[in-house]
């Protein structure tokens, strides 16, 4: 396990959230939602293990040893449970929590992610060019791109800027294993067994994890989950804050009303 970086807003004795982020990009990618979570709960934030201000230690790494870190951090800040939203790879890690640690897991927010992302020949040659660069940066511009819908970021120029800094400072190593482990990824079978109450979020124009391939499948294979189509690209939280936040706050506090 690694300890991880974490920030923390909102009140102390409000429920716990903990937010997961994408692949490559840290802490601040929540920025947008911070105000409407944290009024209502104990936000919790934190970079990937090789991601951000968290270490980066040797790999390889598996989707395991994320979640594992997630662990770590609920012990490390003596939170029994929490409620739990990723995006991206940070939902990956939240299927494995819900399969593997209920107990740890009151409710689950898969954010524009996948139970499977191949080809694993894909991440295999992204983590390569990016360790034979030395630099997220190479392959920063094509990521990016499908981040955002095209008007999205032309009228938010900062934003696409800002996320393309972010990615391209990733640190490589750790940015590379994070790769292997989406390669080497297929949570599908443990989709049935989940009992944690879920919402799917996807992305209706994502085209790094096209909704009915992806969403539509985590969805339909956890029992009882909830699917929500928004009108954006991968990064459907930066694009629709507001949306994404009243349908994160509508699903973790349900349970407060039963």
């Amino acid at each position: 396990m690694t300890e991880l970086f974490a920030v923390e807003d909102g009140s102390p004795d409000g429920a716990p959230l903990v937010l997961g982020n994408s692949l490559g990009t840290t802490v601040a990618v929540w920025d947008p939602l911070v105000p409407a979570l944290a009024e209502r709960h104990r936000l919790i934030r934190y970079d990937h293990r090789g991601h951000g201000q968290s270490p980066a230690p040797p790999g390889p790494y598996e989707i395991a040893d994320l979640a594992a870190d997630v662990i770590e951090l609920l012990d490390r800040l003596e939170i029994a449970t929490a409620s739990y939203c990723g995006v991206s790879i940070g939902g990956m890690v939240g299927i494995w929590l819900a399969a593997h640690n209920p107990d740890r897991i009151e409710r689950l927010v898969v954010c524009c992610s996948s139970a499977h992302m191949g080809p694993p020949s894909r991440w295999r040659e992204r983590a390569d060019a990016v360790r034979e660069a030395g630099t997220v940066d190479v392959v920063a511009d094509a990521i990016v791109e499908r981040w955002l819908t095209p008007e999205f970021a032309a009228e938010h120029p900062g934003t696409h800027d800002g996320l393309r800094t972010m990615l391209a400072s990733s640190p490589p190593d750790g940015y590379a294993e994070c790769c292997g482990a989406i390669e080497r990824m297929d949570l599908r079978p443990l989709l049935p067994g989940i009992a944690v109450p879920t919402l799917v979020i996807a992305g209706a124009r994502d085209l790094a994890a096209p909704p009915p391939e992806h969403g539509q499948l985590i969805a339909d294979g956890i029992p009882g989950a909830r699917y929500e189509l928004v009108d954006a690209a991968h990064l459907a939280s930066v694009e629709q804050p507001q949306r994404v936040s009243q349908l994160i706050l509508d699903h973790v506090d349900a349970e407060a009303t039963g």
